[in-house]
């Protein structure tokens, strides 16, 4: 078959090309191709298990090292994670839990190098210097009210000229303003005229002329006294009897130097007495009108310099000085009223402008108001009592009011510099708080952070002022607290989530609570019985709180309002009344707390209640009270009073209903001590009252173990079982029921979890779904 030539070039000309575009496209997409499928295939292979990263010598090891870290939420949301990553529920980013909790002493936590740069933990030392607030608010420009006048009519009549015919207009003292035609001025001044001529003609000598002289000369005055009252003043009564001719017009004069701000009646509008034409304002001074937090304006004093800052005058700071504080909270913003007044010399400053006022208060050592404090401008000056901006070298007139100045001194002014007091501050970052609980962070050494419950004062700017539970140069945490914070909790420390159990550093809280011994106060009449009333509702709610019941609102509301009584009863002396007003802050709110919560509550109300027992009782009184003590309560401070026995732990319940000991009978003739605390069992064994058997009633029996007088067996009523474990009568399983298990763990035949059900929990450790957690 011939093939034409020219053709046969052509496809070979074709195939050449073919092959150059397939060595330059499809090779290198093949290649890709083959490589992509590798790591994939590479991938499914490692998240299978059937490879493992890292070289053979160490990759068992780090295996396993990274296997045991865990990964938890700063703000500790979520349990601890295998995996890094974010949190759930917060978005932060997790971070590796470090193990520190190995090295806790229930106070603080040990932070690894490694795991603080991952948090950024940083710290600032704890500062005592002198420092000062600033009280920031909002307010609105004012007339002054000492400064406002409104322009009448004296007369009825009829307005035949406004001279001042816009509001707006600036007028000058003794400015003409507006003429009115009135009639019965026209009259009086008549009346005037004849008087005058009546008293210049009476002549004579004798008794009867001079009678008549004293009657015409009386007719005159009060003539004369009537136009003054009817709006004509000094001049114009002069100028009338100089002319001798009666006018019924009257010009009307402007009483002040300032502005036309409201204009009240226009030309030919009849006019009734004493109705309104203008108001004039001066405007050469206004008032700032402020709302402050009662906390605030308890610091703020009269005369204090203010600077503010107008809306309108972006950038300029207006001086002025505190003329008012309101003395009542207002009851439905909960602010108080501060007046200021700001110079307006040159007129800038317009009524009903927004301003922002800045006051600067130095802050005392106890967080409060500084005592006197040293204005350079009010040194050793006078001033005016209605009037602050009025400031004068030497005593005299207030050029204002009239009345007389005091020295600056007598408000809290100093004549010569005073020393700066000096507080505690930390970077507000440093604190954590949690309801009515605050804390900080303290780097005692290096890495090891010990929590301190701590007492605020007030904020100022970016720092806050420490009145207890720290001392200058101690180094904060300023950055990473939450981290801290969340290695606390995990040791089983205290921590944000439960500060109280964290005592403030040099308070003792280990042994029951110490009474006073002496003399009762006996307490008569209604204020007795309201006292035993008062013990009655605490017992109540203690026995409540015994059977893992939360606080009711009728025993909440029964012991709030007796305590609330009580207070307001004149019969205590400032300390008792001190423990009344904190039983009935304590238990307001009672009834809408939890049980744990509750239980939180009842100390510092049984602090109280034990404290006013041991040295107050009604007069007819006569049954003693028993104070227990329970070192197992989470914090210290457990500490209850009961009426008597058997002994109800109100901090514990059903877990540990009989853990606790007597300390103290409270009899109405005075407090007796009991048992020496340190002398009782420590684990809680024993016997109650009625004679049921507790754990540890043989005396052989170390761990406490025995048998219910119900013939229920406890741990350990098998002989050969050292670890106290068998089975109840029903067929319950109790813990070791299981003849391999040597450490006493089962299960329920409900399903309820005992300890060591989990096969890798070698320390049997667990806890019913229903039961409380265990104490800490």
């Amino acid at each position: 078959m011939a093939t034409n030539p020219q053709e046969s070039a052509r496809v070979a000309t074709c195939l050449r090309a073919f092959g150059s575009l397939s060595r330059l496209v499809l090779q290198p997409l093949l290649l890709l191709a083959v490589g992509a499928l590798l790591i994939f295939l590479l991938g499914v292979a490692q998240r299978t298990g059937w490879i493992a990263l890292g070289e053979a010598g160490g990759a068992p090891a780090a295996a396993a090292s990274e296997a045991d870290v865990e990964y938890i939420c700063p703000m500790f949301c979520v349990p601890p994670q295998n995996d890094p990553g974010r949190c759930a529920v917060c978005s932060m980013e997790l971070v590796p839990a470090t193990s520190g909790d190995q090295d806790s002493d229930g106070r603080s936590i040990q932070i690894d190098p490694a795991s603080r740069r991952v948090a950024n933990i940083r710290t600032a030392p704890v500062q005592a210097a002198p420092t000062s607030r600033r009280i920031r608010a909002v307010g609105q420009l004012r007339y002054d009210e000492g400064a406002l006048a409104t322009i009448s009519s004296y007369v009825d009549g009829r307005i035949e000229r406004l001279y001042a015919d816009f509001t707006g207009m600036r007028v000058d003292r003794a400015d003409p303003l507006a003429l009115v035609y009135s009639p019965p001025l026209y009259s009086a001044q008549v009346e005037l005229l004849q008087a005058r001529s009546l008293r210049n003609g009476a002549g004579g000598t004798n008794t009867v002329a001079s009678r008549v002289r004293d009657s015409q000369e009386r007719l005159y005055q009060a003539s004369r006294r009537k136009l003054i009252e009817l709006g004509m003043t000094e001049s114009q009564v002069a100028q009338l009897e100089q002319s001798g001719e009666a006018s019924n017009r009257l010009t009307l004069y402007s009483p002040i130097e300032g502005t036309v701000i409201e204009r009240l009646a226009a030309e030919g509008q009849y006019v009734a007495t004493g109705e309104p034409i203008y108001q004039v304002a001066d405007l050469s001074q206004v008032w700032l009108m402020l709302d402050l937090f009662p906390e605030d304006a308890a610091a703020v004093r009269y005369g204090q310099r203010v600077e503010a800052e107008v809306q309108s005058l972006p950038g300029r700071r207006v001086p002025g000085r505190v003329a008012f504080i309101d003395p009542v909270v207002n009851s439905r913003t909960r602010t108080v009223g501060v007046r200021v007044v700001l110079p307006n010399e040159d007129g800038r400053l317009r009524i009903g402008d927004f301003a922002r006022a800045r006051i600067a208060v130095d802050v005392g050592p106890a967080g409060a108001p500084a005592g006197d404090i040293y204005d350079p401008e009010l040194a050793g000056k006078w001033i005016s009592p209605r009037h602050p901006h009025v400031i004068e070298e030497q005593p005299g007139s207030c050029r204002v009011c009239g009345v007389e100045l005091v020295s600056a001194s007598r408000f809290g002014f100093a004549e010569e510099p005073v020393e700066p007091n000096r507080v505690m501050v930390v970077p507000r970052d440093a604190v954590l708080m949690a309801g009515e609980h605050s804390l900080v962070y303290v780097e005692v050494e290096a890495g090891r952070f010990e929590i301190r419950p701590v007492v605020l004062g007030p904020t100022l700017d970016d720092r806050i002022v420490i009145l207890e539970g720290i001392e200058p140069g101690e180094e904060v945490a300023v950055s990473g607290n939450f981290l801290i914070d969340s290695q606390m909790q995990l040791a089983g420390n205290p921590s944000l989530i439960d500060p109280t159990r964290a005592a403030i550093p040099g308070e003792e809280t280990d042994g029951p609570l110490p009474l006073e011994t002496g003399d009762m106060q006996w307490i008569a009449g209604e204020a007795g019985q309201q006292l035993e009333r008062l013990y009655e509702a605490y017992f109540a709610m203690a026995a409540t709180l015994a059977d893992d019941q939360p606080v009711p609102a009728d025993q909440a509301r029964a012991l709030y309002e007796t305590a609330d009584q009580l207070a307001l009863m004149n019969d205590w002396n400032q300390e008792d009344r001190s423990r009344i007003e904190v039983i009935a802050e304590s238990s307001r709110d009672l009834d809408r707390l939890s049980l744990r919560e509750s239980r939180v509550n009842f100390k510092p109300i049984s602090k109280s209640v034990l404290q006013l027992a041991a040295r107050t009782r009604a007069e007819q009184a006569e049954t003693s009270f028993i104070h227990f003590y329970c070192s197992m309560v989470p914090g210290g401070e457990g500490d209850w009073l009961q009426p008597s026995e058997p002994l109800a732990n109100p901090y514990w319940g059903s877990e540990m209903l009989r853990c606790g000991v007597a300390a103290h009978e409270l009899a109405p003739e005075g407090v007796t001590s009991l048992e020496d605390p340190a002398e009782a069992d420590e684990d809680c064994c024993g016997t109650a009252p009625d004679g049921t058997p507790q754990p540890g009633e043989a005396p052989d029996d170390e761990d406490c173990c025995g048998t219910e007088s119900d013939g229920m067996p406890q741990n350990g009523e098998a002989p050969d079982d050292e670890d106290c474990c068998g089975t109840t009568p029903d067929g319950t399983p109790q813990p070791g029921e299981a003849p391999d298990d040597e450490d006493c763990c089962g299960t329920t035949p409900d399903g309820t979890p005992q300890n060591g059900e989990a096969p890798d929990d070698e320390d049997c450790c667990g806890t019913p779904p229903d039961a409380l957690p265990p104490p800490l």
